[in-house]
């Protein structure tokens, strides 16, 4: 009697902790569900904002070109950094955005000069002496040299074998500029590659603020920082440059301003923070491609056998250096 006493409640014990564990475990696998379903949404939207802002970025050259036929290079660039940071200055002021932090500044006046002066300034002298296509070709290397910096600014020690396919890539960049300009670099070749540096710095630290600042607000205050220099640089460019408006100039202009200087920038960075700047450059790297396309569809270039054999060229170096770590 006394064994069976003591087995009874012992078997009780032993049944009853079970319960409270089914719909525990229930609730969650909900939880683990839900988080994974919101991960999975976040990618696919940061993916559809990468994409739209290569599209963007695609167009700039030919909307340059057009930009061109009505301005002065110096004036072009000016007035699209004035326009854009008008735009950014209404959604900031809309959405009582406070000033950033004075420990922000040093990073958003590399991203302005990066990405509002720098790179925008160097392809448009370029392209006053180099063809839309050359300069996708060149500018397809922009991924890997964003690489490169980013390496360096965070210390990050990449594999051989992403260096290997990095250095073919920049092979086939420039064997493609010697060819096409007799052999020797020309000066729009030499403001390519500068522009390659200086837009690089801009998308490298405007990845590192974006982790502290909304992305539409990194590029809203670097545009709002230059508006100083760009309102003097309209004054001055508008006075010695000639202006012949055109309905391709204009065109041009409002495109470069309101559409790859803001809202391509501004969809950039938002899609970089949420899918990260490892897998927004491997979406980029479609874009000396598409400028390609609208350098034939808009311009009616003609494109030379090499620059389409060398931008898929490019394309398959730089996404080998994806595939490693």
């Amino acid at each position: 009697m006394t064994a069976q006493n003591s087995a009874t409640p012992t078997a009780t014990i032993a049944v009853q902790p079970t319960k409270p564990t089914e719909p525990t475990g229930v609730r969650r696998s909900d939880g683990a569900a839900a988080r994974g379903a919101t991960a999975v949404g976040g990618a696919r939207s940061g993916t559809v904002l990468a994409c739209l802002g290569v599209v963007t970025f695609s167009l700039t050259f030919p909307a340059t070109a057009w930009g061109l036929e009505s301005f002065g290079p110096w004036s072009f660039v000016a007035l699209r950094s004035v326009l854009a940071a008008a735009v950014a200055g209404v959604f900031l002021l809309a959405g009582r955005v406070p000033l950033p932090g004075r420990e922000l500044w040093a990073g958003l006046a590399v991203v302005a000069g990066g990405v509002v002066v720098g790179f925008p300034l160097l392809t448009t002298l370029a392209l006053q002496t180099s063809t839309t296509s050359h300069a996708a070709v060149v500018v397809g290397l922009l991924p890997l040299t964003t690489a490169a910096l980013s390496a360096l600014r965070t210390g990050a020690r990449p594999s051989r074998r992403f260096w290997v396919a990095a250095v073919a890539g920049a092979a086939v960049v420039l064997g493609f500029t010697l060819a096409q300009s007799g052999g020797a670099l020309s000066a729009g070749d030499a403001y390519l590659f500068g522009a390659l540096l200086v837009c690089a710095a801009g998308y490298t630290e405007g990845a590192r603020l974006t982790r502290l600042l909304p992305g539409w607000q990194v590029i809203g205050w670097a545009l709002v920082l230059c508006l100083p220099l760009t309102v003097a640089g309209s004054a001055l460019g508008l006075a010695y440059e000639p202006v012949h408006l055109t309905g391709h100039g204009v065109a041009g202009l409002l495109w470069t301003a309101i559409g790859s200087t803001f809202l391509g920038l501004y969809v950039w960075y938002r899609g970089m923070a949420e899918i990260g700047a490892p897998r927004a450059s491997q979406l980029q790297l479609a874009q000396p491609l598409l400028t390609l396309v609208w350098s034939v569809a808009l311009l009616g270039e003609r494109l030379s056998p090499a620059a389409p054999v060398a931008a898929c060229a490019v394309l398959v170096c730089i996404a080998a250096t994806q595939r490693v770590k």
